[in-house]
């Protein structure tokens, strides 16, 4: 939930116009999560649903790009063009992206590391894809 929490903070604060979590096995907004966003949950739209890789689908359907984060993709994550219709898809820290979710992806992006630790956590990594959003729309 406190991920989950920091996540729509860094969402609300960079411009998102919502978060999308799957219904389940996924964490939910409880009060523990309202209180690490900082109220942001109570100002961004909040989705839960049923299948993240149809839901996604969907989403193509509509116009947006698809990018995943993954720690080992090859493309860092400031080529991708984040200026139109996009949806950032992060997976379960550990985990990663399940594999239909990552195959429903239009192009899955890293962000590179340098020290000793080889990954970042969701919440950090959401901060850093959604405000790399913000600046290539000039609002960063």
């Amino acid at each position: 939930p406190r991920n989950l929490g920091a996540v729509c903070r860094s969402a609300e604060s960079a411009g998102a116009s919502g978060v999308a979590i799957p219904s389940r096995r996924s964490a939910t907004v409880t009060a523990a999560a309202c209180k690490a966003s900082a109220g942001a949950v109570e100002h961004l739209q909040v989705a839960r649903v049923g299948n993240l890789a149809d839901w996604l689908a969907r989403a193509k359907d509509a116009g947006a790009w698809i990018y995943g984060a993954e720690a080992g993709a090859e493309a860092p994550y400031a080529q991708a063009d984040l200026t139109g219709k996009v949806v950032l898809v992060l997976g379960g820290e550990g985990k990663g992206l399940r594999r239909r979710v990552a195959e429903s992806c239009d192009l899955l992006v890293s962000i590179p590391v340098r020290g000793r630790v080889h990954s970042l956590n969701v919440s950090a990594a959401a901060a850093v894809l959604l405000f790399e959003a913000a600046r290539q729309r000039g609002a960063g």
